[in-house]
């Protein structure tokens, strides 16, 4: 029989046939089985914990077949209850598998102390990183006369002045007094400069 006898014949549709029929039940059951090792359609989606203290944290992830692990308690965020969670991993919406752990960390029961660094005679670009790294924010700036421009003179917080060394919560504005380049003398003292002293007999 001629290949273009054979194309035409019953038995090549056959086969045809039987060979489309074989791979739609193999891609059947190959998706059949992906559905099944993956759990396809059966996620959870993750709750939002934000703003929950730990115990309403266990029960709303209890009823979803969710677990939780503390990681830790971070700086107080005024934005946020005392000892709720503010960060949690992974976020609110995502998709997971039945006894999926979530990670949460706590907000702290208030804000910690920092002692207050040496900024005096330092300069202001030197002064507001040491701030920052303690967690402190700049507040207001004021100049007063001095000769060592933009360095710090004094140091203050809700109008009281600090000490190096002073106790302070983290997050409170400092308010800085920088120098401002100037001198300072008066007209009366330049005078005064100016005049020469008599040799005495």
């Amino acid at each position: 029989m001629s290949l273009k006898n054979y194309l035409k014949s019953p038995v090549f549709f056959g086969q045809v046939v039987a060979a489309i029929s074989i791979i739609g039940v193999l891609v059947y059951l190959f998706m059949h089985w992906l559905t099944f090792t993956t759990d396809h359609g059966n996620e959870i989606t993750v709750p939002d914990l934000s703003k929950l203290n730990e115990e309403q944290v266990e029960d709303k992830l209890d009823d979803l077949d969710l677990d939780y692990v503390l990681l830790d308690s971070v700086d107080y965020n005024a934005s946020y209850p005392k000892h709720t969670v503010v960060e949690q991993d992974p976020l609110a919406g995502a998709k997971v598998k039945k006894n999926r752990k979530i990670y949460i960390k706590i907000n702290s029961s208030g804000f910690t102390e920092v002692r207050m660094p040496n900024l005096i005679e330092k300069t202001y670009r030197q002064a507001v990183p040491t701030l920052k790294a303690l967690g402190l924010e700049e507040g207001e700036i004021t100049y007063k006369p001095y000769l060592g421009k933009d360095m710090v003179l004094e140091m203050h917080c809700n109008g009281k002045k600090l000490n190096p060394g002073d106790k302070i919560f983290k997050s409170s504005k400092i308010d800085l007094v920088l120098g401002d380049g100037k001198v300072g003398f008066d007209e009366t003292q330049l005078d005064t400069l100016a005049t020469p002293v008599p040799n005495e007999q």
